[in-house]
């Protein structure tokens, strides 16, 4: 049986730098930090960075939830992001852009006031 997402791995070039931005991105230091992978807490579900590795655009979308979608998107384009896709209004209120990071990787971020917290296992 899926239980559910756990872990969005994304392949970056330079492991330092990427480290470095993701800890402002998502205000936390890495729990897991080696050479081959570098791994992140983000509200219970893992984002692990893996280097040497190809980033690329045009693969699986994965959404980070968030609160307030148009101040993340400022915050995080500050930080280096750039906007790929507009933010966007999908129905019922429910919000989602798409960021390219530095590293050449999706970022995509959902405010979705109907997520239920409660159906995370």
């Amino acid at each position: 049986m899926i239980k559910g997402l756990r872990t969005v791995a994304y392949p970056v070039a330079d492991l330092t730098a990427a480290k470095a931005w993701y800890s402002k991105v998502f205000d936390t230091a890495p729990y897991f930090d080696q050479p081959f992978y570098v791994g992140f807490n983000i509200g219970g579900f893992e984002l692990g960075l893996i280097p040497d590795g190809k980033p690329g655009l045009a693969g699986s979308m994965v959404y980070w939830g968030v609160d307030d979608i148009t101040a993340e998107v400022a915050r995080i384009v500050a930080l280096g992001a750039t906007v790929h896709g507009a933010i966007q209004d999908v129905g019922e209120n429910i919000k989602t852009v798409e960021l390219a990071d530095p590293f050449g990787n999706l970022l995509c971020l959902i405010d979705n006031p109907r997520f239920d917290l409660a159906a995370v296992r």
